[in-house]
């Protein structure tokens, strides 16, 4: 099959893409990580730096759809999006929780409990959003707080910065896509790497990939509970997407988009 279509030089970056998915030497590289020389653990998450929104947090007003296997039987990528529908605050809260939130610290600030599971409860993602047409939420980017007032009914995000032509931006972010601009919401997960590299050394990347893929599923889902329609996007313009939500690219990126908003 190699000699069908593939030139030699595509096939030599598959074959070192299949081996990047491998684990074989998973126990050889673990004692020489950064946690086994004692090394100091990076923050769970990153530092506020502006003005904190505090959304509302009830959810049991949201939720349309709590039986589980009617949650797995409608969920269904969703492309096309009511251009006028708002989403609601406790909606947004909810996408936001279901997905990042921190139910409880353990340790002295070793890992947290949150509704994903992460390897090693490093949990290396951070949660942007772009806002077009959010309940009494200025149209902008804005930052999830997941830190901020555990335990309480209470959502905090903070604000990033405003967004101007907000059509063309998300285009140009999702490589043409241009359906994505029409959600009244747009989320990025962005990727800390050393949070995870910290325990897992070399093989921290791949358990991160394995980790977002459990954050895309519970904000899919948590959509469908809310009749909400959802789209995962893995094809984005890396440079665009970094520089535009502020990240360096290097220690912080983005892996992942979603798109949430009610379905036309």
């Amino acid at each position: 099959m190699k000699d069908d279509i593939r030139n030699e030089g595509v096939w030599e970056e598959i074959d070192r893409n299949r081996d990047f998915m491998k684990c074989p030497d998973f126990n050889l590289v673990m004692p020489n990580s950064d946690q086994e020389k004692k090394l100091p653990q990076p923050p769970l998450s990153n530092e506020t730096k502006g003005n904190v929104i505090l959304l509302s947090a009830d959810f049991d007003e949201v939720l349309s759809q709590n039986l589980y296997t009617s949650l797995l039987d409608d969920r269904r990528s969703a492309r096309v999006y009511d251009k006028t529908e708002p989403l609601l605050q406790n909606q947004l809260a909810f996408l936001l929780w279901s997905t990042q939130g921190i139910q409880e610290i353990r340790g002295r600030n070793y890992a947290t409990f949150r509704p994903v599971p992460s390897g090693g409860a490093r949990h290396a993602f951070e949660t942007y959003f772009i806002a077009r047409n959010v309940e009494g939420l200025e149209a902008g980017i804005y930052h999830y707080l997941p830190l901020e007032h555990i335990g309480e009914k209470k959502v905090a995000i903070e604000f990033i910065g405003e967004v101007t032509n907000h059509q063309q931006l998300v285009t140009e972010m999702l490589v043409g896509q241009e359906w994505a601009s029409h959600a009244p919401v747009v989320f990025f997960y962005s990727c800390v790497a050393y949070r995870a590299e910290w325990r897992y050394n070399v093989f921290a990347h791949r358990v991160v990939l394995i980790d977002v893929g459990h954050v895309g599923q519970n904000l899919m889902l948590s959509a469908t509970a809310m009749g909400l329609g959802s789209c995962c996007i893995a094809a984005y313009d890396q440079n665009i997407c970094d520089k535009t939500i502020g990240l360096d690219g290097y220690e912080e990126y983005v892996v992942y988009v979603c798109t949430v908003g009610k379905i036309r």
